[in-house]
C-alpha cells in the first residue's frame, strides 16, 4: 500500500479563530502570526493506493473561486491538487475514490472544477465520492455559523453526477480503511483509520486535530460548532492513539506532517514529529 501526502497549496487564517480561547502569548510560540494576526496553513491531502483502489481524501480548496473570495484566504505556495498529484504519478482520472471529511470549502473545493464550458462538474471523473450523510444534511441546511463556509458549487454537482456515496454508519470504506464520525468541528466529520503495510494506522485528522499545535487539551478552533464535544473527542481518542501508537497525520500544519502521541504529567503531549515517510516506509 501507497500513502502519499497530496500538497495542495497554503493559505492564511486569523490565528486567535484557529486557537479560540487560548490567548495569542501561548499560541504563538508554537505557530507564529504574521503582523495582520494570520497564520499560514496548510491544505494538505492524501492518496491510498492498494494496487486494486485509489483514494483521494480530502481535495484542497480547488482554483474555481473568484480572485475575491480567494483573496480573504491569502493562498501562497508552489503546489497544487493537480501539480501533486502528477508529481506522484497520477491524474484525476486515476482516482477510483474520494473521501470528504466534511464538505467546508478548504476540503471540498477541490472535488468539483469548471470544464472548458465552464460547467461544474466532477475533478475526478471515475471516482465514487464518499461523505457521511449526517455531514451531507448538515451541510445542505447550514446553520448561520458555518454558511459561508458551505459553497453549493462544491456540494451540489456531487449528487447530479451520480457519482455520490452517503456513509450511514462507521464502517470499513475499503481494505484496511475505516471511518469513524466526529461532531465537534462540523456533524459528522468523517476520519479515517488507515492500517499501513506495516501494520501501523495513520489517522487523517482533518479538523479534529488540525495542527500539533492544537494537541493539548483545551487547544481548540473558534470555528468548532461544539467546541465541548471536540474537547470530548479528544479525550476518548488521544489515549488510544497513545497505547496504538497510531500517526496522526495533520492536513492544516505547515509545519509538521504528522505526529504520534505520549502521556506527560500535562495530558498527552507529542512524541516524534516528522515527515509520514519517517513512520511508514
Amino acid at each position: 500500500m501507497k500513502i502519499i501526502p497530496i500538497e495542495t497549496g497554503n493559505f492564511k487564517l486569523d490565528g486567535g479563530a484557529m486557537f479560540g480561547v487560548v490567548p495569542k502569548s501561548l499560541w504563538q510560540r508554537n505557530y507564529p502570526a504574521d503582523e495582520n494576526n494570520m497564520c499560514s496553513w496548510a491544505l494538505r491531502c492524501l492518496l491510498v493506493d492498494d494496487g486494486k483502489n485509489v483514494l483521494l481524501i480530502d481535495t484542497g480548496m480547488g482554483d474555481k473561486q473568484d480572485e475575491k473570495f480567494l483573496g480573504y484566504y491569502f493562498l501562497h505556495g508552489e503546489s497544487t491538487l493537480e501539480k501533486s498529484l502528477n508529481q506522484n504519478g497520477y491524474t484525476f482520472g486515476d482516482i477510483t475514490h474520494v473521501l470528504l471529511t466534511h464538505l467546508h470549502f478548504d476540503h471540498a473545493g477541490g472535488a468539483i472544477k469548471r470544464n472548458t464550458n465552464g460547467d461544474l462538474v466532477p475533478s475526478f471523473p471515475n471516482a465514487k465520492y464518499f461523505i457521511s450523510e449526517r455531514q451531507w444534511n448538515w451541510a445542505n441546511n447550514p446553520n448561520n455559523r458555518e454558511k459561508a463556509s458551505f459553497l453549493p458549487e462544491n456540494i451540489l454537482p456531487i449528487k447530479e453526477s451520480g457519482q455520490l456515496e452517503l456513509l450511514t454508519e462507521e464502517a470499513e470504506i475499503l481494505p484496511n480503511i475505516n471511518v469513524r464520525f466526529y461532531h465537534g468541528h462540523t456533524d459528522g466529520q468523517a476520519i479515517p483509520f488507515i492500517k499501513a503495510d506495516n501494520g501501523k494506522t495513520v489517522v487523517f485528522m482533518a479538523d479534529l486535530l488540525p495542527s500539533h499545535a492544537h494537541i493539548p487539551m483545551p487547544w481548540v478552533m473558534a470555528y468548532d460548532t461544539r467546541p465541548l464535544i471536540t474537547l470530548d473527542e479528544k479525550k476518548a481518542l488521544f489515549p488510544e492513539a497513545i497505547e496504538n501508537n497510531y500517526i496522526l497525520f495533520f492536513e492544516h500544519d505547515i509545519y509538521q506532517e504528522c505526529a504520534t502521541l505520549k502521556d506527560t504529567p500535562k495530558g498527552p503531549r507529542v512524541d516524534k514529529m516528522g515527515r509520514l515517510s519517517d513512520f511508514v516506509d
